[in-house]
């Protein structure tokens, strides 16, 4: 086989059949796969990147699909790996979707709707109470968090006094916060690949919480997108300049229009679990994956 790719992807919920079913249509292509390369146990030395002797920088396209376990190391070879060979999704789509408000401030600038924000500096509290005031509820929101982690809703001025004192705490330099959106507490969850709508599935927040994240409590059910929620989820992914994407959008009741409060560079595929309830677009994202591969390693 002329062509050889290098893959990093998640192996629970699923995850790991997936990967055999992605080298068994890339073998059908002959194109080879090592899988696998986790490169938290790589080195880089004399203007190579190896992991167990084998050169990363040398193959023809790496995959990297796993949210759960970066590190701030492989996030840095990551990126030296992008300035030499093709990645998907490449090294800045993937930064660019990692950090809340680069991302809403892009979308932003092209025209798509997105929670109200502000980012503020550390020690301009003054700025963020009177945000309190104009907003009566905002979200604080880590930049780089994911799955709901850190997020948290400020009803009132007695939660931020209790809010900042933690955050000085953790030595942030900057603060990042949305208005609250009013919404039934469910959301879309389209997943786009390579320009292309793959499929759509809602997310509930439980009844003791307000996050739709499933690591939250959140629960998922069927939902079919109409044309409208697509188009925004397609516009989003091309604007990130993310090859895959899972594009969250939840509908605002009082602005009465649809805002993208997340482009995720990372969405999993659907889990045995889900397959059974009806969610069947692994095939569709695994074909669209693997036609994207061979095109960017044609030579």
């Amino acid at each position: 086989m002329s062509r050889k790719i290098g893959m990093w992807l998640y192996s629970n919920g699923g995850g790991d059949k997936i990967q055999e079913k992605i080298v068994k249509k890339l073998k059908e292509r002959e194109i080879e796969t090592i899988t696998d390369i986790n490169l938290r146990h790589a080195i880089a030395q004399n203007g190579h990147i190896l992991h167990d002797k084998l050169k990363v920088d040398g193959l023809d396209l790496f995959f990297s699909y796993n949210a759960g376990e970066q590190t701030q190391y492989q996030v840095f070879l990551y990126q030296a790996l992008n300035r030499v060979m093709p990645m998907i999704n490449s090294y800045d789509s993937f930064a660019l979707t990692e950090d809340k408000f680069q991302t809403s401030f892009l979308l932003r600038q092209h025209g798509i709707a997105t929670p109200s924000f502000k980012l503020c500096h550390r020690d301009d509290t003054q700025h963020l109470q009177t945000i309190m005031k104009k907003w009566s509820r905002m979200v604080y929101k880590p930049t780089d968090g994911w799955g709901g982690v850190g997020l948290t809703k400020i009803e009132n001025q007695a939660t931020l006094d209790m809010l900042l004192p933690f955050l000085n705490q953790m030595d942030l330099r900057f603060f990042y916060v949305e208005k609250f959106v009013k919404y039934d507490n469910t959301d879309f969850r389209v997943d786009i690949v390579d320009g292309e709508f793959v499929g759509c599935y809602g997310r509930k927040a439980s009844k003791t919480d307000w996050r739709t994240n499933i690591t939250a409590g959140g629960s998922v059910f069927l939902r079919e997108p109409d044309d409208k929620v697509i188009e925004i989820a397609k516009k989003a992914a091309k604007i990130c300049g993310t090859d895959i994407a899972g594009v969250d959008i939840i509908y605002d009741m009082e602005k009465e229009e649809y805002v993208v409060l997340e482009v995720n560079g990372i969405p999993a595929f659907a889990t045995p679990e889900q397959e059974k309830m009806g969610l069947n677009f692994n095939k569709k994202k695994i074909d669209l994956i693997v036609n994207m591969i061979d095109r960017k390693t044609k030579k």
